[in-house]
């Protein structure tokens, strides 16, 4: 299968976890809730069972490397480079926002 897996832990109190296959939208989950770094984990699991795909069918990973929360970003690269290690797939940190020079 080609899903893509990809994840925003940046924010303290809102998480968003994405699956797609073939860059379509299969499922889509957003939690809100304070401390959502430890909710990244149960909420890929619940991604996947809805889709009804196994963790092993994801074949790259995505997650927003910030500007954001420092304990979600960390705990988001943490996450996303364990997978794509324990999966052997790749993994693309994206920024999220376009960043505009300050001076030009």
């Amino acid at each position: 299968m080609n899903c893509k897996l990809y994840f925003d832990s940046s924010d303290s109190f809102n998480i968003i976890v994405r699956l797609y296959k073939q860059d379509k939208l299969l499922v889509e989950k957003t939690k809100l809730q304070k401390f959502t770094s430890q909710a990244l984990l149960p909420l890929i699991n619940q991604v996947c069972q809805t889709a009804k795909i196994k963790i092993t069918h994801i074949s790259a990973v995505e997650f927003n490397t910030g500007p954001g929360s420092y304990t979600g970003l960390k705990v988001g690269a943490a996450i996303a480079n364990t997978l794509g290690w324990f999966l052997k797939i790749p993994v693309n940190g994206k920024i999220n926002i376009p960043i505009e020079p300050v001076y030009q």
